[in-house]
């Protein structure tokens, strides 16, 4: 579904599956949300189709995929917590109805936690900082919080400064997979327009339209190959995912994750350089699906910390 919708609406497909991956990690069988939390979240988005995020990067941080604290500090008043900081790449704000916000305590040994916060609550600003080469409706606005209040309820989870509390780039692999298809979906939009520009095309000295060409043949059956062998990839390890295969391993959905992005981006390269100036004319549908795929790769874990994990358990 999340490749279907990306083919038409890249943006409306990344915040889809930023809800798509929150509910699938409360949906886990070491989910530590609580009942009450996990319900209030499929209520709403079963009665009303709330969307919701979770807030991880931060200004001085960068991504927590490389470990570090956040800034974003929790305080204790009275029964419950006050949260201030700022966030990078909220994607999706102007619809969220749920934050789940990564911060630390502000204890003489900080603890870090994820604080469940509806988007309505009082002292959230929405800074319209999103100025993107793609996805640019995707609304990934920086956020800031002041003395955001939240209930001593709506604490997830917290534990103490060390590996435990830093993001799990191994555990979270196949969480990827969904993000793959979504640059799949942009790479395949790409790959349509680009059959359609060589049927169209007819120039004067050939007399016939370019697709009848070898150079168009030989570039539309690159493309094929490079989408057609991502694809059993990502939705092959998507389908052992939701099976409960224990022998698909961490370590094949990060590299999953670094081949579909490079074929994908790949793909629309080639698309473009076919095309000439015309692929990158604002006009052209071609131009918006060059820039859109420029954002797969840029997703963490980044390919230099993949490499290494993959190294690592090769040499290992």
């Amino acid at each position: 579904m999340v490749s279907a919708v990306a083919r038409g609406e890249p943006s409306t497909a990344l915040v889809l599956t930023m809800t798509y991956l929150m509910h699938r990690g409360i949906s886990r069988a070491d989910s530590r949300w609580s009942l009450r939390l996990r319900d209030a979240l499929y209520r709403s988005a079963v009665s009303d189709g709330a969307l919701a995020n979770s807030l991880r990067v931060e200004p001085a941080l960068g991504s927590p995929a490389r470990g570090g604290l956040p800034d974003t500090v929790a305080r204790r008043v009275g029964d419950g917590w006050e949260l201030s900081g700022h966030k990078l790449y909220t994607t999706g704000i102007p619809a969220l109805r749920w934050l789940a916000v990564w911060a630390r305590t502000d204890e003489s040994e900080p603890r870090v936690g994820v604080f469940l916060v509806p988007r309505e609550a009082h002292g959230i600003r929405v800074i319209e900082s999103w100025d993107h080469l793609g996805l640019r409706a995707s609304g990934s606005h920086d956020i800031t919080f002041r003395e955001v209040e939240v209930p001593e309820d709506n604490l997830v989870e917290i534990a103490a400064q060390g590996p435990g509390a830093q993001q799990d780039n191994r555990a979270l692999a196949a969480l990827h997979l969904p993000l793959n298809a979504l640059y799949l979906g942009v790479a395949r939009a790409a790959q349509r327009y680009f059959h359609r520009f060589a049927h169209e095309r007819v120039p004067s000295n050939l007399g016939h339209p370019v697709a009848e060409t070898e150079r168009f043949r030989r570039a539309a059956g690159e493309i094929e190959l490079l989408l057609d062998s991502a694809e059993q990839l990502v939705f092959g390890g998507a389908e052992r995912v939701d099976a409960g295969d224990d022998s698909y391993t961490a370590e094949q959905a990060l590299g999953t994750k670094v081949l579909a992005a490079r074929h994908a981006t790949t793909a629309v390269e080639t698309a473009v350089r076919l095309l000439g100036n015309p692929g990158l004319s604002r006009a052209n549908p071609l131009e918006r699906h060059y820039r859109d795929i420029q954002c797969a790769p840029v997703h963490a874990p980044q390919d230099d910390i993949v490499l290494l994990a993959l190294g690592k358990a090769a040499l290992g």
